[in-house]
């Protein structure tokens, strides 16, 4: 560590604000309490956006109400403390000549003193969007002299995915050199955390025989809150609980726990490197990795705080389980649980190595041999309510961490910690419960950068991370009640290499019919009819359904006409159609030829594919494909009106091909337009809700698990939502039925 002494100065960018009053001064009057009398001098400053006639007495009115650490005195705490207040200044820091202001200050304070400068830390509390400019006028008017250190702390978020984070990194490596930039991730500051690697170092002979695939059943990180995000959401709605946890603080203990032990725990260099190489095993994660939930509240908080209509719907998760594995030899075939969310039962955070037991009881299940065999590194709350690494007596007896600041418990409250009462486990714990921010804040005047982030750890845990943030950006949460509430609502398990919620989400849409049947059930689905049913009986009443209708349409009219959509769904639905030639594979009419059409007599000049190629191209505007097919419509379609529509729904809310960002505004006489999609292929032809809504009758078919939570959902809109096209299908004079199979009904 660098050991010059000399003056230092500290400037808290956003001084005055929540994080600076909750945590950072008690830091920092923590670090000038540690050190005073020790060679150095110090200054501190509190910077904000405000004047210094507003600023000055909100930082005072701060700096008074700071705790004394508990190994001073009352009376030393009050002299230290006096010392602290007169070292203190409100500075205000806006614009570049603010800055500029700021270090000729430093400069006369150190030439009137005749002072010899150690280094200057500056703390970033401010919103990342304020990084870049910040460091750029560090950068220019603030660097000390080149034999004095510089160091800048930033707090997360560091980008919300890969691509952001290398823009800022980029942007900040223009101004400030890698060394100069310690990124905090305050559960690095937490006592339990940081000794995680001397845990392991110190029982390195024990733990080295265990520590890998043959003994390890599984692993379990977890943090779990019973706050809610009130108050936050501005922030939280654009990051959400695995950006905000799991992607940094969850990551951080589960790199801790099972990268390579470094040689030397001093040489931050090799423990970032062994970081990386960990990072770099795991396997890939995506979508059937993971499962999602959102508190049922979370939604109205979301549209009152960000000023949101009442159909407005969030698809930030609070809640997210996600099992993850190495893909190397020593831990191949672990499931590491990785679990966190707010609005739960209990506040509480620890990582558990749960390992096999191939002991098998007679008589005496009380036996500690036939218990649980496990090692938990315990942050605190929860039944415990104190930091602690815990190793269930049948496993072996730990060394003690050999520091002096932590002690072997002996004295046990009558609690059980993860299925063990307390008796059952050897314990350590810190003599003195430290704050994370005042472990951290020393380290950084110490220049250990190996409590803090790297760039290269940084874009590695992004580039993890990303892919299932992209797969999960469309995807339903789980609505759950909050609290003890929740039940087994969130419970989720491993089923091969997928995971799943355990349970199924009951959705209130049904009021069955009085007849006993089982396998058809009527009922109401937002204000309309809806059949359910197992898939198969539910597409043989679809098909009844239909034939009624045309048996009906063809007494009184003498014809019938349907139109059916594309898509995934099990009976071949063509109200839209991909821009490809119908003889391809991608054709929603070349799918229905093969499913359907080609099995019934059906002439062909009564059915009328869309014209997605004309003149040897693909949905061209000046072609008038659209123009073509309404004229089409308004030819054979009595009115305009269909007798039956029948729709599918995708995942994201969309039907036909009317994507939540289609444009209709334009369009509302208009029959048939050109779209385009999200997914490949982008362009698109279909009927518009204009058309949809003249039909007599609208069928919407929904299928499949991976429709249960679009459709739980749904049930929750009230009227129409732009983000979710299909709540604007509401037939003018028709009937609108919804065709839900079970599995999508109930998960």
């Amino acid at each position: 560590y660098d050991k010059r002494l000399g003056h230092v100065t500290v400037v808290v960018v956003g001084g005055t604000g929540d994080l600076a009053r909750k945590y950072l001064w008690q830091g920092f009057f923590q670090l000038y309490a540690d050190q005073v009398g020790k060679g150095h001098t110090f200054s501190f400053y509190g910077g904000g956006l405000s004047p210094s006639e507003k600023g000055t007495p909100l930082l005072f009115g701060i700096l008074k109400e700071l705790a004394c650490p508990q190994e001073l005195s009352a009376e030393r705490c009050t002299l230290v403390k006096d010392q602290f207040l007169h070292l203190s200044k409100y500075h205000q820091l806006k614009t570049t000549e603010d800055y500029e202001k700021l270090s000729q200050q430093i400069k006369q304070q150190l030439g009137q003193e005749g002072m010899v400068e150690a280094g200057r830390l500056f703390y970033l509390s401010v919103p990342a969007f304020a990084y870049a400019d910040i460091a750029e006028k560090i950068n220019n008017t603030c660097r000390p002299p080149s034999d004095a250190w510089l160091r800048v702390v930033l707090e997360k978020p560091f980008g919300h995915n890969l691509y952001s984070a290398q823009a800022l990194d980029k942007k900040l490596s223009d101004q400030l050199k890698e060394k100069e930039m310690y990124r905090i991730d305050h559960y690095l500051g937490k006592q339990v955390v940081s000794k995680i690697l001397p845990f392991r170092k110190e029982n390195k002979k024990l733990l080295d025989p265990i520590w890998n695939k043959h003994h390890i059943e599984r692993i379990e990180i977890v943090l779990k809150e019973t706050l809610d995000a009130k108050g936050r959401i501005q922030f939280y709605d654009q990051y959400g609980v695995i950006r905000d946890v799991l992607q940094n603080h969850l990551t951080e203990v589960m790199t801790l726990l099972l990268m390579n032990l470094p040689a030397n725990l001093s040489n931050s260099m090799e423990i970032l490197q062994n970081k990386l190489n960990f990072l770099a095993s795991l396997q890939h994660v995506d979508n059937s990795n993971a499962v999602v939930g959102q508190y049922q509240a979370y939604n109205g908080e979301v549209q009152e705080e960000l000023n949101k209509t009442n159909d407005y719907f969030s698809l930030t998760p609070t809640f997210a389980g996600v099992v993850i594995n190495v893909n190397n030899a020593q831990y191949e075939g672990i499931p590491i649980f990785m679990t966190s969310g707010k609005a739960l039962d209990e506040r509480v955070s620890y990582a558990r190595v749960l390992f096999k037991n191939n002991v098998f009881c007679i008589q005496d299940p009380k036996n500690v041999q036939c218990k649980s065999k496990q090692i938990i590194f315990y942050l605190g709350h929860g039944n415990l309510q104190y930091p602690a690494i815990l190793v269930s007596k049948n496993l072996f007896k730990p060394e003690l961490l050999n520091s002096g600041d932590w002690k072997e418990v002996t004295e046990y409250k009558d609690v059980n910690v993860l299925g063990l009462p307390l008796c059952d486990y050897y314990i350590q714990s810190p003599v003195t419960p430290r704050e994370a921010y005042c472990e951290l804040i020393s380290h950084v005047f110490l220049g250990r950068k190996d409590s803090f982030i790297s760039a290269e750890g940084l874009l590695a845990s992004w580039a993890f991370w990303t892919p299932l943030l992209e797969g999960l950006s469309r995807v339903f949460p789980r609505v759950y009640p909050g609290g003890e509430a929740n039940g087994n609502l969130l419970n989720f398990q491993l089923q091969g290499h997928q995971v799943a919620f355990s349970h199924e989400a009951v959705v209130n849409v049904i009021n069955p019919s009085t007849e006993d049947n089982f396998q058809v059930m009527q009922g109401k689905y937002r204000s309309s009819e809806m059949v359910s049913a197992w898939a198969q009986e539910l597409v043989e009443r679809l098909a009844s359904d239909l034939l009624l209708a045309a048996e009906e349409a063809i007494r009184e009219e003498g014809q019938f006409h349907l139109a059916l959509s594309g898509g995934s769904s099990p009976v071949a639905l063509l109200l839209d159609e991909r821009c490809v030639p119908h003889t391809e594979t991608g054709s929603n009419f070349r799918s229905i030829h093969d499913l359907l059409l080609q099995y019934i007599h059906i002439p062909y000049f009564n059915i009328h594919p869309m014209p997605v190629h004309l003149t040897q191209r693909l949905c061209v505007e000046e072609d008038g494909g659209p123009a073509l097919y309404e004229k089409e419509i308004n030819k054979h379609v009595n009115g305009s009106n269909f007798h039956y529509v029948l729709l599918g729904v995708g995942q994201d809310g969309h039907t036909a091909s009317l994507f939540q960002d289609t444009k209709l505004e334009n369009d509302e006489e208009r029959l048939v337009i050109l779209t385009e999609s999200p997914i490949k292929p982008h362009q698109r032809m279909s009927l518009t809700f204009t058309a949809i809504n003249r039909a007599r009758r609208v069928g919407v078919l929904i299928m499949g698990k991976s429709k249960h939570e679009l459709v739980s959902q749904l049930s929750r809109i009230k009227g129409e939502s732009s983000k979710y096209p299909i709540t604007k299908v509401q037939p003018k004079t028709g009937t609108l039925i919804w065709y839900i199979d079970y599995d999508a009904l109930l998960g």
